[in-house]
């Protein structure tokens, strides 16, 4: 087991990078819609469109749907966080609550920002290696633990 520690620990310091970074865009992004700057907020998100192309008087209900992408990017980021303190540990459930929180959303990001052509390779592209990363760590060190 004590082989194996090294890949939790890794896994984990890049659960809390992935972590922190989500919790600043959803603040980020919420910030934008709750000073009634939905331009900004999207500009924000699809960083690699032009932000001139962006400005525009988007209806209340866009606005919503941002504020719901801020807040899910917040709570995403909260329990990749929290996880990560047990992934160092090893404990099963926090490998697994991880990688679907963190890991889905990043297959989201992924199939619809990455391969739109919308964003930045950093830190967006940079998040969803960081994430596969730390799956790909924990798994094995998981499934290794699991057949000793």
């Amino acid at each position: 087991m004590k082989h194996l520690s090294p890949f939790f620990k890794i896994s984990s310091a890049l659960w809390v990078i992935w972590g922190l970074v989500h919790i600043f865009a959803g603040i980020m992004t919420i910030k934008g819609i709750l000073t009634d700057d939905i331009s900004a907020s999207i500009s924000g998100i699809a960083d690699k469109v032009d932000p001139l192309t962006l400005q525009m008087d988007y209806p209340n209900a866009a606005g919503a749907i941002i504020g719901q992408h801020g807040f899910n990017l917040f709570w995403i980021g909260i329990v990749t966080l929290i996880s990560a303190f047990y992934v160092w540990k090893g404990n099963k459930n926090a490998i697994f609550l991880a990688a679907i929180t963190g890991g889905l959303a990043d297959l989201g990001y992924f199939l619809f920002m990455d391969l739109g052509g919308y964003v930045n390779f950093m830190p967006g592209t940079v998040m969803t290696i960081v994430s596969s990363l730390a799956i790909i760590l924990s798994f094995y060190a998981h499934f290794k633990k699991s057949k000793q």
